[in-house]
């Protein structure tokens, strides 16, 4: 139980380091009756070696002593360990050097001889000086430590923001696509109906003055071009039909990977000649899919021509299948890529990047994904080409 005299700060560590008997056996029986634990040196290296294993709090250093002396002790101390303070003991007359002890770390200094309340209060001054200064370097530490975590949140809370904001131009992306389908859906069918019929009325025609036109090889070459280009406006306007309606079979258990060899062995023949090398990864187990088998081969097909139209000097064709929450699909080239401002517009109908194209063929493959309720986006490789990805429920 502490008595009167007992100190506020009992309990510290206290080490008295000085070369004369004496000194040390008055200081140790003014402060241990005050609570506090003593250590004792007798010279400036002994001192060092137990503020290193003892870690005191205060330190009642002499200026002279032998070995090591107070001025070096008082650097030493200061700069390894800067938890403990230090009070100079100095001589009689010796205040230019205590002032300068004190510029060098000293906390406060003490003149010999001294009485036992004067250095009580000294030690108490000391310590509290100590207790301000180590709460202080806590909120300071505590501060810095909360600005880390704030850095840290706003960091999370950017990242969050930038994710969301991604998803949602992603998903009103998506939503514009399915926009654009809808209403390509109404054009298409107004012009399969104004436009095939005339069509089918200048080839008829067309066919009637060839056969009416027997003597003038020329206009048979005119009319044999005629019958050619209202076949290909007729090819463009079933592709626009079919890239906008949906007629949708009979749905059944479609195995992906057969339906996969047989896609690829239709390409075979121009595998071969454009010399592409085919790398296919399927993952065993893949669940069937709730699909029209029609539907999932004309995706393949469109995908993998795509690929195999941009290696016509070789390469490399990567299909993989993989399970899991969804059926994924992804079908890579090694050509020349798709430029990074042209990403977001390969799904769009009549977009496309060939000099022959009709911009269908990804428009296609975008309604029927989105018809069964799933996902297809394009990226670039690392390395060079492209990769188609595709996530269909198994069924919707």
């Amino acid at each position: 139980m502490l008595t009167s005299g007992t100190s506020r700060f009992a309990g510290e560590k206290i080490l008295v380091a000085d070369d004369e008997p004496s000194i040390l056996e008055l200081v140790d029986a003014c402060l241990r009756s005050r609570g506090f634990s003593i250590l004792t040196a007798s010279d400036g290296h002994e001192c060092l070696q137990l503020v290193e294993k003892e870690d005191p709090a205060l330190v009642l250093l002499d200026y002279r002593m032998p070995v090591m002396d107070g001025l070096t002790a008082l650097s030493e101390i200061r700069s390894r360990f800067p938890g403990t303070y230090v009070i100079i003991f100095t001589g009689k007359g010796s205040e230019e050097v205590a002032v300068s002890l004190m510029k060098a770390g000293a906390v406060d200094y003490l003149q010999k001889p001294f009485s036992p309340p004067v250095l009580r209060e000294k030690i108490d001054t000391a310590l509290q000086f100590r207790q301000v200064e180590l709460e202080n370097r806590r909120l300071i530490e505590s501060e810095k430590q909360l600005c880390m975590e704030i850095e840290a949140w706003n960091q999370e809370l950017e990242r969050r923001v930038a994710e969301k904001t991604r998803d949602l131009e992603k998903a009103h992306a998506e939503f514009l696509q399915v926009e654009k389908l809808a209403a390509l859906g109404h054009i298409s069918a107004g012009l399969a109906h104004e436009i095939r019929n005339p069509l089918n009325s200048i080839n008829l025609f067309a066919q009637l003055l060839k056969g009416m036109s027997s003597e003038q090889a020329d206009h048979d070459a005119y009319l044999d071009s005629i019958c050619v280009e209202v076949d290909r406006i007729d090819d463009i306007l079933v592709q626009l039909l079919a890239a906008s309606k949906r007629d949708r079979g009979q749905r059944t258990a479609v195995d992906v990977a057969a339906v996969l060899e047989d896609v690829l062995s239709q390409y075979d023949i121009q595998i071969q000649l454009q010399q592409v090398e085919v790398d296919t990864f399927v993952e065993d187990g893949i669940p069937t899919l709730s699909a029209d088998a029609k539907e999932i081969e004309q995706l393949l097909s469109n995908l993998i021509g795509n690929a195999l139209f941009e290696m016509p000097d070789g390469g490399t064709l990567t299909v993989s299948l993989s399970g899991g929450e969804t059926l994924a699909i992804a079908i890579a080239d090694t050509g020349a890529g798709i430029p990074e401002d042209l990403l977001s517009r390969v799904f769009d109908p009549f977009f496309t990047t060939k000099d022959s194209g009709t911009g269908f063929g990804l428009s296609v493959a975008l309604r029927i994904v989105k018809g069964y309720g799933g996902r297809i986006w394009a990226e670039n490789r690392t390395s060079s080409g492209a990769c188609l990805h595709i996530e269909l429920p198994y069924s919707s």
